[in-house]
């Protein structure tokens, strides 16, 4: 019920800045590449310029001289190849496989072969001139401009769908406290209402005009039951505790007897006694009387409605099972304010309530219904050994 900004803020502001990033970064991402291969054409052409230093090298050098001294550089490695690719001199320190006029790459050695005159050159006919080249640089500033770019966005995004959300939380707060004042008004004629009700009912015996009242006060406490159990959603913790579980449903069963009497409806109830169970009141009865309630709602009168609790296993189960008009879409029913049947009333908040409680529980639920038929909710408490 409750409306929090920074959440809605943080996560908005990652999902704009992700589809923002996307728009934006795929320029750079194209730019990048096009500089790495402006890169790669640079090194080629210094490959290239440091092969004709080599070759104009040796030229220079006559038989007469008794040795020749091969240019050695920091940057370059150089190697002379016989025409069947046997090593003639060589300073490389990588093994190149490819032996074809060219400009090729291995790994981060970036290597250029020239085809030398036959027979001219030491009886070579491969000049190999490599470096070692790394575009680290290139990498780095595209990095540093991604993340910019994206810090840039999620902090202006962050800001601006803060102050955006500002109003909404001012007014779902006020919107929440009216709920909360609502239903602490609400809670007092309630009770009042079903006090002097069984007082009467104690002083001038049971009639039907004091069991409506009584049947509608009923209907309206789940009703207020399930709204107090969504304003305090996510707020307050449901402590667990351990439940005579058969006792409970029990209870339960004779609290709603009342209102199924209005309906001519009779509730029959096979209960294993005295089964122990660790859970939330709370949250039970938001699950009971959310499928009883439902059950003689939905029930067509001078009909009966079966209630099971027993063991399967270690587990608990507990089923109700009506003979009523069936649910047309089980899957929507857990959907928050959907109501099959308009005229049935209520806001269609119970069954949500019940499937929230399920999943964070991890109970199993098993519906089977059909049209003019009825329906049975089947529930699965897992027990854990401790």
């Amino acid at each position: 019920m409750t409306f929090d900004s920074k959440k809605f803020a943080l996560k908005y502001a990652i999902r704009y800045t992700i589809i923002l990033a996307i728009v934006l970064v795929t320029p750079l991402i194209i730019y990048v590449m096009l500089l790495l291969q402006i890169d790669k054409a640079k090194t080629e052409l210094r490959l290239q310029e440091q092969s004709r230093k080599v070759i104009a090298s040796m030229q220079r050098y006559h038989n007469r001289d008794k040795i020749y001294k091969f240019p050695r550089y920091k940057e370059y490695q150089t190697a002379l190849y016989s025409n069947q690719y046997e090593e003639i001199f060589s300073t490389l320190n990588f093994e190149p496989s490819i032996f074809m006029e060219g400009f090729f790459k291995e790994e981060k050695h970036y290597y250029y072969i020239y085809a030398l005159p036959d027979k001219q050159y030491f009886s070579s006919k491969y000049l190999l001139v490599a470096t070692l080249h790394t575009a680290n640089e290139i990498y780095f500033i595209a990095l540093l401009v991604i993340l910019g770019i994206l810090l840039t966005l999620f902090l202006f995004s962050l800001l601006l769908l803060k102050n955006f959300s500002a109003p909404f939380e001012n007014m779902n707060q006020q919107l929440d406290n009216f709920m909360k004042d609502s239903m602490h008004e609400i809670n007092t004629p309630l009770s009042i209402i079903n006090l002097n009700s069984d007082l009467c009912i104690n002083k001038y015996g049971e009639n039907k005009y004091l069991n409506r009242i009584k049947s509608a006060s009923k209907t309206l406490a789940t009703i207020y039951d399930d709204m107090d159990y969504l304003i305090k959603q996510g707020r307050v913790k449901h402590t667990k505790t351990k439940i005579n579980f058969s006792e409970f449903i029990q209870s339960r069963v004779d609290y709603f007897q009342a209102v199924a009497n209005l309906k001519n409806i009779i509730i029959t109830i096979d209960i294993t006694p005295n089964i122990l169970y660790f859970f939330s009141k709370v949250k039970l009865q938001r699950i009971v009387d959310n499928t009883i309630s439902n059950a003689i709602k939905y029930s067509y009168d001078s009909n009966i409605i079966e209630v099971v609790v027993k063991r399967e296993d270690k587990n608990i189960n507990f089923s109700v099972k009506d003979y009523g008009v069936g649910i047309e879409n089980v899957k929507k029913i857990f959907s928050r304010y959907y109501r099959e049947d308009e005229t049935k009333g209520g806001f269609g908040i119970g069954l949500n309530i019940v499937k929230d409680i399920v999943d964070e529980e991890n109970i199993q639920l098993e519906i089977y219904s059909k049209l003019k038929e009825g329906s049975s909710f089947n529930y699965t408490f897992i027990t854990i050994d401790n």
